[in-house]
């Protein structure tokens, strides 16, 4: 079974009534074989984190906490060159957990979507990623995801069931394709009990910044390269036809 853990960066709002310009989710996706070894390993990560760093196991570990050097880290003094160190980690550490990551990023500069269609957008176009992913391996998928709109993305996922369409490789119109093999109503979880949440997080800003890059403060954590040190972790299979840009971020402004 593939299990995705999913978070969100930016939000739905209007960019004329002061939303940002993109919407963007993130996935870590995992082999339920190999879950406990990936679960070890992220557990040892944070480890290495707190002796090096002092960030304690128990705490939050978002990009917002990492760009703005607040939440669970604003004590601890961390400058700029740690908390790039911090996320970078993070993202390298993934290929050792056996993970692969891509992102969903609306781009909402052009066509300003109410929040609705941008979440749904978003949603849908992710779902018809791992409809892609489950046929290619013939594994089950279950999904795990922040909580906050958990009834919009139980009905989202419900309906991809029994019916959901994507876009033909060679221009011919949409195919049907139900994703079937979505297992279960999705899984809501808080961010702050779940590792794997947190590294989706970190995902989804990075993708975000593949795309439209930061300003010069933000990109002493996060520059606009962050993205590709994932590495092996990119899931470069979930763009590599409409492209993007860089492996495993698809943009859809529409």
């Amino acid at each position: 079974m593939l299990l995705a853990y999913i978070d969100e960066s930016g939000n739905t709002g209007a960019v004329a009534k002061g939303g940002t310009v993109t919407y963007t989710l993130g996935c870590v996706l995992l082999s339920s074989h190999n879950w406990a070894a990936s679960f070890d390993e992220a557990v040892a990560f944070r480890r290495r984190i707190k002796d090096r760093f002092g960030i304690l196991m128990r705490s939050e570990l978002k990009a917002n906490f990492l760009l703005r050097n607040s939440g669970s880290i604003r004590d601890l003094g961390l400058g700029p060159s740690a908390r790039y160190i911090i996320y970078r980690a993070h993202m390298r550490v993934l290929s050792q957990m056996q993970a692969k990551a891509f992102a969903i990023v609306i781009d909402k500069r052009e066509n300003d979507l109410r929040d609705s269609e941008c979440f749904e957008l978003a949603w849908i176009t992710l779902l018809q990623r791992l409809e892609r992913a489950s046929s290619a391996t013939g594994e089950p998928v279950m999904i795990f995801h922040d909580e906050g709109e958990n009834d919009h993305v139980r009905r989202l996922v419900r309906r991809a069931r029994r019916y959901m369409t994507a876009g033909s490789y060679y221009g011919t119109g949409s195919l049907k394709v139900p994703a079937r093999m979505l297992v279960d109503d999705p899984v809501p979880r808080r961010s702050d009990h779940s590792y794997l949440i947190q590294f989706a997080d970190l995902v989804a800003y990075a993708g975000f910044r593949s795309l439209i890059p930061p300003s010069a403060g933000v990109a002493r954590v996060c520059p606009a390269e962050m993205w590709h040190e994932l590495g092996d972790a990119m899931r470069r299979e979930t763009n590599r036809v409409a492209g993007g840009p860089a492996p495993g971020v698809v943009v859809r402004k529409s």
